[in-house]
């Protein structure tokens, strides 16, 4: 028998008997349903019944949360009324007889790139400010996307802004481009920063190539991309000293002045201020660390008055741990269990040298915490139902997430084996308390079984309401990738899909 047709056989073997197997009653949650995909006397082991279906969802199930959809649209108007208002302020400087030569037509383009550059620019660092409210409208993980997104268009704006310039004031002095090029950087102080400006915006976009980023340390990367800020500093005086629209009093000036003042005041807030008042009213530290298992442990956060914090089941904070080799860098990580009045948790996996040594916290080490963030949230859901999918460190807010949702939740924890799994005795308590449905897919991705599950198909028999579920995904990127393949094609709305963050 040929491999494909000897899978084929072995995958249908497994579905029939998922569908008509024996239950399994766990010591500890009677309601837990699981399947081992490790090869096992000629079968897949087994003990699920799909065909029992979680009840419906009690009263008190997560409403319609219409926050983000509402704040989203606001936004997305309020940027092109801004950008709008900003391309307004060339039109009323540039009267029609200054557009009727080539040099006119290539200073219009420069000045007109100009402003959109200056905007996007702007708007930039106002999307990873990191303030509160922003991020409610938006989400974090639609803010990095953003982001990302528009810096693309940031820097094309900004050299097509350079070069049609260029070009219209070479072409007005009958010069060339290069003589031009040089009149221009070396004119003034404010033309040289804004010269040091686009190059440094340039090398930070060239940095932040998904292949080239993925070459760099965080730390690396993180503190590379803070020299941004240089480029709006840089960019600042030449806006006001040349560009036409803004060098004399009235309307231009106080409106763009206004924008400086509103995104540095939330780029303060977000940033330094906002954290400073957290740390000083919760004055948090490490109170136990616990290895969960090989590379993987639990950092117990204790402090004063923790349930004022507002951190929800799914968010993280973003740590910085005041311990020798730790002190000067600060990283996301979720929050593994729902937080309470006594005490927060992360989960680490060590994957680094940073991961590394916070194998060696004592309790007492003081903590400084920027955040919670994340909209990865129950209070974000459109269902009343949900399904949750972890693998990898991504059991970590999805353990957390548990704790929040209502009953009839189904979770799938994808591992490579039994010794892979975290919190499992946590996580069968959990599914007891909340009447859910947890389905340990265990085995490599070259076994049959998951490799069934995690099809169109597959995940249908195992979840046939998916369509009327939200799905919360966190794991390895094979895994994500791999799930959201599978909704888009079973056809569950992507406004059902959530997704964690965590990427840089």
């Amino acid at each position: 028998m040929r491999r494909d047709e000897r899978e084929r056989a072995a995958e249908a073997r497994w579905l029939d008997s998922l569908r008509n197997g024996y239950t399994d009653v766990h010591p500890i949650v009677s309601a837990r349903r699981s399947f081992d995909a490790q090869w096992a006397d000629g079968g897949w082991a087994h003990d699920p019944h799909p065909e029992m279906l979680p009840p419906a969802p009690l009263p008190g199930s997560p409403p319609l949360d219409s926050t983000a959809a509402a704040g989203r649209t606001f936004f997305a108007i309020l940027f092109w009324f801004a950008l709008a208002t900003s391309l307004e302020l060339w039109w009323l400087n540039s009267p029609a007889e200054s557009i009727t030569d080539l040099s006119g037509i290539f200073l219009a383009i420069g000045r007109i790139t100009g402003m959109v550059g200056g905007f996007v620019l702007l708007f930039q660092v106002l999307l990873m400010s990191r303030v509160g409210w922003l991020e409610r409208w938006i989400g974090a993980h639609d803010l990095l996307i953003w982001h990302r997104e528009l810096g693309g268009y940031l820097l094309i704006a900004i050299l097509a802004h350079v070069v049609a310039t260029i070009a219209g004031y070479a072409s007005g002095s009958e010069v060339s481009f290069l003589r031009e090029t040089w009149s221009m950087v070396s004119s003034d102080f404010d033309m040289i920063t804004a010269t040091l400006a686009t190059a440094l915006l340039v090398a930070v976009a060239v940095m932040s190539i998904r292949g080239l980023r993925r070459l760099m340390s965080y730390e690396k990367w993180y503190y590379l991309h803070l020299t941004s800020y240089l480029v709006v500093v840089g960019g600042y005086a030449h806006q006001f000293s040349a560009g036409q629209e803004l060098m004399n009093p009235g309307f231009g000036r106080v409106y763009w002045n206004g924008l400086y003042v509103f995104v540095l005041a939330c780029l303060a807030w977000g940033r330094v201020f906002g954290p400073i008042v957290l740390n000083v009213r919760h004055r948090l530290k490490v109170v136990d660390v616990v290895q969960e298992a090989p590379g993987m442990i639990s950092i117990y956060i204790g402090g004063s008055g923790l349930g004022g914090m507002r951190a929800r089941a799914g968010q993280y904070f973003r740590w910085r741990f005041f311990m020798k080799g730790c002190w000067w860098q600060a990283h996301p990580f979720s929050l593994s269990a729902a937080p309470n009045n006594e005490w927060l948790r992360l989960t680490v996996k060590v994957v680094g040298d940073h991961t590394r040594d916070l194998q060696r916290l004592r309790p007492g080490v003081r903590v400084f915490a920027e955040g919670p963030s994340g909209v990865f949230t129950a209070d974000r859901s459109v269902k009343r139902r949900a399904l949750l999918i972890a693998g990898g460190s991504g059991i970590a807010p999805i353990r957390a997430l548990l704790e929040d949702l209502p009953s009839g939740t189904i979770m799938i924890y994808r591992a490579g084996s039994e010794r892979e799994v975290l919190f499992r005795e946590e996580l069968d308590w959990i599914a007891q308390e909340r009447r859910a449905y947890i389905w340990y897919v265990l085995g490599s991705r070259d076994d049959p079984g998951p490799r069934y599950l995690f099809t169109p198909n597959g995940m249908r028999d195992l979840v046939p309401d998916l369509t009327r579920r939200d799905v919360f995904l966190c794991g390895p990127r094979g895994l994500v990738d791999a799930s959201k393949t599978i909704l888009k094609k079973l056809r569950v709305p992507k406004r059902q899909i959530h997704l964690d963050p965590f990427e840089f």
